[in-house]
């Protein structure tokens, strides 16, 4: 076939098949007029370079695949330096997510002080209904008790469930992505102007969901560098909810939304009573490839339990 019917057929332009050949990743026969002539295999070819092209591999990372059906393979990803292709795009991508993670945490920081500066009201975060401080943990609060949920939970594979972000994307949690997540799960987060539960200080391990919130905030970048390779906080909250607390806090990162508490019924999470509502009990999760790598149960006090996270991570590096 000629140079045009093969783009055609292959959904390229004659440029890029030139391109393509150029790389030395087609090779036509040449007619005794010294015309170039394309076979199926050329089609297949640049169908299965403009595939990886769109799942972010440059195309001239493409050869191990191509020499991969080259060798009689069905697939081109059959082959040892196919599967190292791929993971070598996935450190790559992973990395790019990380610096821009911190780049959006940087500007989230920046847009804070400016819209602040030269304010001399306490800024919302730090109050409650009649003044009351979320961020600074009343004395005597009860400690919960360990009942040992957090020690079967180490290497079960997370449920296929998908969740609403914050940021407005359905995330699949056995598929939040390659490396370490850190998961940690909350009853509920303090408004400005709105009530907490009735009698909410006495519930062991209830208070505190905005200070350790702001913790994990505090220590995003350190946790990155530790090994983590995204945060997210999940509760039960509905989407509208957690998203005003992400913008008030100046969070970088995403909450997740379980409001039927799928998650807690699917792997027997521990979950109390509150105000009517059945919420989460608090609990973190560090979740790699989809595995539960490490649970934190009890979490207290809750404003120091990023700074333990941290510390998990830096001992127990990938």
């Amino acid at each position: 076939m000629t140079i045009s019917e093969l783009a055609r057929r292959a959904e390229v332009t004659v440029k890029a098949v030139r391109y393509y050949e150029s790389l030395g990743l087609i090779t036509p026969e040449r007619l005794p007029n010294g015309y170039r002539t394309y076979t199926e295999d050329d089609v297949r070819l640049i169908r299965e370079i403009r595939t990886l092209h769109g799942l972010g591999i440059p195309v001239e990372r493409t050869r191990p695949f191509l020499e991969c059906l080259a060798a009689g393979r069905e697939y081109a990803d059959d082959c040892p330096a196919s599967l190292a292709s791929y993971r070598a795009a996935i450190d790559e991508l992973t990395e790019r997510i990380e610096a821009l993670t911190a780049r959006r945490a940087t500007l989230i920081t920046s847009l804070n002080a400016a819209a602040h500066r030269g304010s001399t009201a306490v800024p919302p975060e730090r109050t409650g209904t009649g003044g009351e401080n979320h961020l600074t943990l009343p004395a005597g609060l009860p400690v919960p008790e360990d009942d040992g949920t957090a020690d079967r939970l180490p290497g079960t594979r997370v449920p296929p469930l998908t969740l609403l972000t914050t940021a407005g994307k359905e995330v699949r949690l056995e598929a939040l992505g390659p490396g370490r997540t850190v998961l940690y799960i909350y009853p509920l987060t303090g408004r400005p102007g709105t009530d907490l539960p009735e009698g909410w200080n006495s519930i062991p391990g209830a208070r505190g969901c905005t200070a350790e919130t702001c913790g994990f905030r505090d220590h995003f970048q350190e946790l990155l560098e530790a090994g983590a390779g995204r945060v997210h906080g999940l509760s039960s909250q509905d989407t509208e909810y957690q998203r005003e607390v992400v913008e008030r806090l100046g969070l970088p990162f995403d909450m997740l939304s379980d409001p039927e508490l799928r998650l807690a019924d699917t792997l027997g999470l521990p979950t109390f009573e509150a105000g009517g509502a059945r919420l989460f009990t608090r609990l973190t999760l560090v979740v790699r490839d989809g595995v539960i790598e490490h649970a934190f149960h009890p979490v207290f006090p809750p404003d120091a339990h990023a700074e333990q996270v941290l510390t998990w991570l830096r001992e127990n590096p990938v």
